[in-house]
């Protein structure tokens, strides 16, 4: 099954570490503005999600006992549709608001566009 938002090896391994100090945790993608376009990772619940918001998926994560849900704005989505998402970590300074600030690195996402094929199976075309 074709999914649309995947993880990197380290970001799996630090949300492993992060949900241990901050619990169950979540995903919005960013719109701009101050922090850019960028996977804000919250503890589940505290970022409100409106009736605009896509849950694009769920992240499983071994070693955690639920997955980490991600979604993003209708109208991000609107541009971001066509490709495969993968939450990735790296070195820098993250938002102040986004959990993995305090640890010296920062969650990116990295994409490609999806294949004729993998457009066909999400859309069961």
């Amino acid at each position: 099954m074709m999914e649309r938002v995947a993880l990197a090896p380290a970001a799996a391994e630090l949300l492993v570490r992060l949900t241990a100090v901050h619990g169950p945790l979540m995903f919005h993608q960013s719109g701009g503005c101050c922090d850019g376009s960028a996977p804000m990772c919250y503890p589940d619940g505290d970022f409100r999600l409106g009736g605009s918001d896509v849950h694009l998926g769920d992240l499983v994560v071994e070693g955690l006992e639920r997955p980490i849900g991600f979604h993003m704005s209708q109208s991000q989505y609107e541009y971001w549709k066509h490709t495969h998402l993968t939450v990735d970590v790296v070195p820098g300074r993250g938002s102040g608001f986004s959990v993995e600030a305090p640890e010296g690195v920062r969650f990116l996402i990295r994409s490609r566009l999806f294949t004729d094929e993998e457009s066909r199976e999400l859309n069961g075309v």
